[in-house]
This record gives structure tokens, sequence and C-alpha cells, in this order.
């Protein structure tokens, strides 16, 4: 079992691996229609977001897979008193795999502790969001097709945005 909680839980080799399916599955996306059939994605959004959530959802969609999740903390039992580390217990007897957004910085690895299942981090407050940055290189790539001798500008709130991490 393996978490994604930081882009750099992932090697070069690995970042590389990913852009070149995602760009066969750009490609080619009925070879891929069935690659998750018969595996749930669980999303547990504890704070708002659309372009995130629906980009989990509908990835897992399109690879054949089902979803269930909440996309509000008020929609779960942690509105309730439960701990962040028993919902995830529960939802991960329920799932093969988490995704999970989260106010609180580090939220997510706590979550990895418990679930028994993967989780990856779909943002934890304003310290990680790798699956942007997958996204981010992505783009890069697609109109780059390469990573090297790059000058790369970033802007927005640099030292509280998470998408910049």
């Amino acid at each position: 079992m393996r978490n994604l909680m930081n882009i750099t839980d992932l090697t070069v080799e690995e970042i590389d691996e990913l852009i070149a399916v995602a760009e066969d599955i750009i490609a080619n996306p009925v070879k891929y229609q069935d690659a998750c059939r018969h595996k749930l994605l669980a999303t547990l959004f504890f704070e708002p977001s659309t372009r995130t959530r629906l980009s989990f959802e509908s990835a897992m969609h399109r690879l054949g897979g089902a979803v269930v999740g909440f996309s509000e903390a008020a929609s779960s039992s942690t509105a309730k008193g439960e701990s962040l580390s028993d919902t995830v217990q529960t939802v991960g007897c329920y799932a093969d795999i988490i995704a999970m957004r989260h106010p609180k910085e580090g939220a997510p690895v706590v979550a990895a502790r418990r679930a028994g299942v993967p989780i990856i981090n779909a943002g934890d407050g304003a310290h990680n969001h790798p699956t942007q940055t997958l996204a981010d290189l992505l783009t890069i790539w697609r109109n780059k097709h390469t990573f090297n001798n790059l000058t790369i500008g970033l802007c927005g709130d640099l030292k509280f945005g998470r998408t910049v991490h």
C-alpha cells in the first residue's frame, strides 16, 4: 500500500512514467475505460473544492470505477465529533482508495496511519497538493515536451497557497 502525500514521495522516474501513462490515456481513452472496474474511490473533502473533487470523480468514472464520499465536512460524522482517524478507518473499509482534502496541514498523513487503504492528498491547508503538481507537470510536458532548461514563474499566494508547494 502506498500513499501520495507530497510530490517528493515520487521519484523522477515515477513522475516520468505517470506522465507517459497520462499521455497514453489522453490518446487512447477506450484502452483505459475499465482500468478501475470494480474499484471504489472515496472522496473525503473536508473543505470546499470544485475542480479537484470533480477531477478525481470524473477520472474514476472514466476509468470504469465508482465514487462515494462527501464534499463538505458538515455532511460527515466529524460534524458530530467523530475523529478524523475514526472516519478514515471506517471509510477505508468501504473503499479501495481515498482522495482527501482537509484544511489542516498534515491531516492526510494522520489519516494514512489509520485508513487501511492508500490515501491521496488532494490538498491539506497551505501545505501540499501533489496532484495539482502532477497536473501542472503534465501541462508543461504537453506544451514544451521537456523539463530541461525551463524557467517557471509562479504567482499568487506563494506563502500560503498549497498549489505552489
